[in-house]
């Protein structure tokens, strides 16, 4: 049985089935998600969903580099774009976030390489039985929601941090009688270490 909050839509299935807990290395998928769980904060993540790819054209693909080179002018376009969240401090935040992404990148060569290794490099798998097993944080998205803030980013507490880690496969959060429970631990074993580099972006 699948974890019940993806039954209810189709984009949450999807997402479930392919993408949650799985784990990735990619710098721009890591970016995109660090950004779509901030801008979560106080709504549905199924809200977020359903305006994912209004999300990625608005921030040109989740392209740190360019986000990073938003003006005022271009965020007050994205105050007027009916396709996202229009929130100043969330829109604020993403630029933000985008120019502390890169420095991340300068220091460690990667944002992966700084980010899984709050978790030791590994996932870590939770044995939940029920969602209510599930929790909303934990001491390894507490010292990353710190150490983010630290380095300038916002909208990074330790509750977003913890679904950001689970949506990128940190932490494996499937319960225990959900077919994707399996197929995202194998997703991990099946990739080579030396793979396991974000792609150019």
């Amino acid at each position: 049985m699948r974890c019940p909050w993806s039954l209810t839509d189709h984009l949450s299935r999807r997402y479930h089935d392919t993408e949650w807990g799985v784990p990735s290395h990619d710098d721009r998928h890591l970016f995109e998600m660090l950004m779509l769980e901030g801008a979560q904060a106080g709504l549905s993540w199924i809200t977020i969903l359903r305006k994912r790819a209004a999300y990625r054209t608005a921030f040109d693909r989740f392209d740190p580099r360019r986000v990073a080179r938003f003006d005022a002018r271009r965020q007050r376009a994205l105050l007027a774009n009916p396709g996202i969240v229009r929130n100043r401090l969330k829109i604020a935040a993403a630029v933000a976030n985008a120019r502390a992404f890169l420095e991340v990148q300068r220091e460690f060569g990667s944002f992966d390489a700084y980010v899984w290794p709050f978790v030791g490099g590994r996932p870590r798998v939770n044995r939940p039985r029920t969602l209510h097993d599930v929790p909303p944080r934990s001491a390894e998205s507490e010292a990353l929601s710190r150490d983010l803030a630290r380095r300038g980013f916002r909208f990074v507490g330790p509750t977003i941090c913890y679904a950001f880690m689970q949506a990128v496969g940190m932490v494996n959060d499937h319960l225990v009688t959900c077919p994707s429970r399996l197929s995202a631990a194998a997703a991990e074993r099946g990739i080579p270490r030396s793979s396991r580099r974000p792609r150019p972006a």
